[in-house]
């Protein structure tokens, strides 16, 4: 008898004993050496559709590290994730298939599909009939990838954390729902009952939630058997020692090696019972004996707040932050392992039940804790708005970050359309606070019941948002079909207003507006004293309704004054009964969180820098909260302590944004600044402006476009010893911009016109950025730019600059803008002709048309090279080039540049060589934050 037909007939023997629907056998043999795993696998598929089968799909989410062209490396382009790109291919991993075949070992046809390498259809010799069983024989090898990536793999330490290992069934629900790995911590899979002998080093330890068979002693390895039923997802550690440690509950084991910040055991083991008890009493009961919960689950996942910062810093009592990490991963795991929902397409429904149980859990077991736990009592903190939070007021603040952007999405839309901060904050929460907003419209605890009828219900059994929607239907008494088809399906807001008060009798008559034209309800109060007198709820505003409820002892009507609705703005949603101002004025030291009772008003301290103000101190005083809103203004009038006098800046803006629109927003407003351009000399800016910008849908496609129109207002300081051509002018300017960043293709572009008395003229800017598979960027840039008219030839003001352009339009943060000499002068801007030699022509006042290119000579340091056409008027163009040395420390933001040769010759034979290096320096903390932040919008 052939090796073959053994496993083919202990496969048969041991899944005799199994009874589930789709089970498999594997045979496996780790490799140390090389960091693989030798499978022989058996999978026995039954169709459990009502269709005939011409195909079957296996994810094999392993090979997703094989290349840079997968879509899990795309999606780590996407999120400007560089160690994949740059690691060795050692360090990625994959599959090779050595065979696939049927049960009497012929060889089947299989492919990979197109542009998904991490998944394998495979040809059946028949077409597969409702509930018939085929039997699928696999011999392949799996590379592991590192832990680097995905916190999933090998680890330098010796260790391998196994997830999606080994070949699994796709799920097959009114056709194939198959998808790639993108690094989402979502397969798909029925549920599967599987054996598994895996060979290992001696030294190994396997921890796994499936049950331990034996484990059998061998001369230079041990065999671990293991088995499970009615599994969904399958994690393997492998150890050299056993750091997990073993929780027993009445009803379950829990295997964590969850950081503990120092608890002792018994303290743990508490911790974990309650939260066990909890979701036994909320959910029902673990369908397994045994639950993993993990250091790495819960980082792909945490908890976001003040509980991330160093323990000597965390506000909060001791064991909260173990016990928040516990909960939110065993829930996960509870939620993930049991409920059979397509987690790429059905997410919202695991992050809306889970944060809902998570507020639930913080209720119950921490009633009074504030979001800014103990630091909501220390004197000068605790006069913020925000000590008053209570923790779960966190949930709607991060949604509502996003939704007064617009740049919300649908809790529908698949997970790989959502923008990061979407996905793991924004979404999860919206969902699990309409979860709440809908359990306090309906009372009666109908959500509660609901979420644990559908967890009994389906449990281990294939499900779907209808069922869940039936389900809330059934049980609530009151309309709720808004919830799904508004707040659900959609990403539209909900802003109500009162319009007006009157009073008739012994009656209130309130005229309640729905800004936003949708069917969502809303909560009436009548208050006195800021106690609540009167509560109702009120439905179908989709336009104006006037509600009429009882006056006595009512002075204040509020709408949402207990925050239940997740409104964008709560500013407008308070009437005082016969009174004129509704809402008394606030002053706050700081950027605060939105208090709506109050209208206020923000100061904060500021400083600003450049070398002929100095160090320019002042206080701004601002409207802006850490909300955004849609009008807000700012003063911010500062000394400077080298000027002596009065500098700073002011303005007001109004943004509208559009839903479901290309035009993502507009924005018009009005700026003023008055700042030094040089020794006593100041100059004062004033532009009124109008900003469009567009942005496709889905959010994740970075590509934007703006369209900005204004009117730049100079006037500046001039001596009678050095009098300028131009004191005052005012310049009429349209640019478009066009920008589509990533970390392989970054594209930007832009087309600009300046129409003044003096002169009018146009340019164009295109900047090209690829990043090879070689690991070496490289970096073209084209600038071009012509005058209409100019009746300045003999001033080079307003002329095109080759490489530090006159700024005349005070749009660039030069620190010294006069400068003609010393480390100051030195400072660039990526501008205009974009050089980094001063050479001669600096100015055109003609046209100009300029090339800048750099490539990486090793990681950070690249070689540059420019050159370029300079006209002026009744001159021949003038061709320059440059080249040199460019240190990239952070790109765009901090550069030198080391010139080496140009027109004028070698760099270094002239002297003063340490004047020529430019310098690109950003300081502003907005800017700066934008780095660390690309990738989360």
């Amino acid at each position: 008898m052939t090796s073959k037909s053994t496993f083919g007939i202990l496969f048969l023997l041991l899944c005799g004993s199994i009874y589930g629907q789709q089970k498999t056998y594997l045979k496996a043999t780790l490799n140390d050496s090389t960091k693989s795993v030798y499978v022989q696998q058996v999978l026995e598929y039954r169709n459990l559709s009502q269709d005939t089968l011409q195909e079957i799909y296996l994810n094999d989410w392993i090979n997703a590290f094989s290349d840079k062209r997968t879509p899990l490396a795309r999606r780590f382009f996407e999120d400007y994730d560089r160690n994949f790109h740059f690691a060795r291919q050692e360090k990625r991993g994959g599959t090779t298939i050595n065979s696939i075949s049927n049960k009497e070992f012929e060889i089947l046809s299989w492919k990979r599909p197109l542009g998904h390498p991490d998944l394998i259809s495979i040809i059946p010799d028949n077409p597969i009939a409702p509930g018939e069983e085929y039997v699928i024989n696999l011999n392949y090898s799996v590379k592991i990838p590192s832990e680097d990536f995905t916190r999933f793999g090998y680890s330098n330490r010796g260790k391998y954390k196994l997830r999606y290992w080994f070949l699994t069934p796709g799920v097959y629900r009114n056709g194939w729902q198959v998808y790639s790995h993108k690094n989402m911590g979502d397969l798909f899979v029925p549920k599967l009952d599987l054996k598994i002998d895996i060979i290992l080093p001696p030294h190994l330890a396997a921890i796994s939630p499936l049950k331990v068979e034996d484990i059998e002693q061998q001369e230079n390895s041990k065999l671990v058997s293991l088995s499970g039923y009615d599994r969904l997802e399958t994690e393997l550690f492998l150890t050299q020692s056993y750091v997990f440690e073993d929780i027993e509950t009445e009803n379950l084991r829990v295997l964590t090696n969850m950081e503990d910040d120092g608890l002792n055991p018994v303290h743990k083991s508490l911790i974990v019972k309650r939260i066990i008890d909890f979701l036994e009493e909320n959910l029902g009961k673990y369908p397994h004996d045994k639950l993993l919960s993990t250091r790495e689950q819960y980082a792909a996942n945490p908890v976001y707040g003040l509980n991330q910062l160093p323990k000597f810093l965390r506000p909060f009592p001791q064991g909260f932050n173990y016990d928040l990490k516990q909960f939110k991963t065993i829930t996960q795991n509870y939620l993930q392992n049991t409920l059979m929902l397509n987690p790429r397409e059905s997410k919202w429904i695991f992050d809306g039940i889970q944060t809902y149980l998570m507020m639930e859990y913080v209720n119950e077991n921490y009633p009074d804790l504030k979001v800014l736990g103990s630091l909501s009592k220390v004197i000068g903190i605790r006069w913020f708005h925000a000590a008053d939070l209570e923790f779960n007021d966190q949930y709607p603040l991060l949604y509502l970050f996003m939704a007064r952007q617009n740049l919300d999405q649908p809790l529908s839309i698949p997970q790989d359309s959502l923008v990061k901060f979407n996905k793991n904050l924004a979404n999860p929460y919206k969902a699990g606070v309409g979860f709440k907003y809908l359990d306090h419209f309906l009372t009666n605890e109908t959500v509660s019941k609901s979420i644990k009828e559908l967890y009994e219900d389906y449990k281990l059994q294939p499900v779907d948002p209808e069922d869940f929607r039936k389900i809330l239907k059934k049980n609530a008494d009151k309309d709720i079909e808004w919830f799904f088809k508004d707040y659900i399906e959609t990403d539209e807001k909900l802003d109500f207003r009162i319009r007006n008060v009157k009073v008739e009798g012994d009656s209130l008559e309130i005229t309640i507006k729905n800004k936003t034209g949708n069917g969502m309800p809303v909560s009436l109060y009548g208050l006195n004293n800021g106690k609540v007198v009167y509560k109702t709820w009120v439905e179908n505003v989709r336009d104006t309704r006037v509600v009429s409820i009882p006056s006595k002892g009512i002075e204040t009507v509020a709408l949402n004054y207990e925050g239940e609705v997740p409104e964008i703005n709560q500013r407008n949603n308070y009437r005082k009964v016969g009174a004129i101002i509704n809402k008394p004025l606030q002053f706050r030291l700081l950027k605060d969180v939105e208090d709506p009772r109050y209208s206020q008003l923000f100061f904060m301290p500021q400083a600003e820098y450049n070398l002929y103000d100095g160090l320019s101190l002042g206080a701004k005083v601002y409207n802006s909260t850490l909300l955004n809103k849609n009008f807000e203004f700012e003063i911010a009038p500062l000394y400077g302590t080298e000027s002596k006098t009065l500098v700073g800046s002011a303005g007001l803006t109004h943004e509208i944004f559009f839903e479901d629109e290309h035009l993502h927003a507009l924005r018009y407003g009005i700026s003023g600044s008055r700042f030094s351009y040089g020794y006593d000399l100041f100059y004062q800016r004033l532009t009124p402006y109008l900003t469009m910008s567009f942005r496709d849908s889905p959010l994740r496609n970075s590509q934007k476009e703006f369209l900005i129109v204004r009117n730049v207002n100079v006037y500046r300081d001039e001596t009678p010893e050095e009098p300028l051509d131009v004191a005052d002018y005012s310049v009429f300017n349209v640019n478009y911009s066009y920008s589509n960043p990533g970390l392989v293709e970054h594209v930007t572009g832009s087309v600009d016109l300046q129409v003044a008395e003096q002169f009018g003229k146009s340019s164009f800017t295109l900047e090209y950025r690829k990043l090879l598979r070689s690991d070496r960027q490289i970096n073209v840039r084209f600038f071009g730019g012509a005058f209409f008219y100019n009746d300045m030839p003999n001033s080079d003001y307003f002329s095109f600059a080759l490489d530090r352009p006159t700024d005349y339009l005070f749009d660039y943060n030069y620190y010294g803008r006069s400068e003609t000499s010393g480390i100051f002068s030195q400072q660039i801007i990526m501008a205009e002709g974009g050089f980094k030699s001063d050479l001669d022509p600096q100015f055109a006042n003609q046209w100009i048309s300029t090339v800048n290119a750099s490539t990486t000579i090793w990681k950070w340091i690249f070689a540059y090279a420019d050159a370029g056409l300079v006209k002026n008027r009744d001159q021949s163009a003038k061709f320059l080039y440059d080249s040199g040395v460019r240190a990239s420390i952070i790109q765009d933001y901090f550069e030198i540049f080391f010139p080496i040769h140009s027109s004028d010759g070698w760099e270094f034979t002239s002297g003063r060589y340490d004047q020529k290096i430019r310098f690109i320096a950003t300081l502003d903390l907005r800017t700066i934050l934008g780095i660390f932040t690309r990738e989360w919008f």
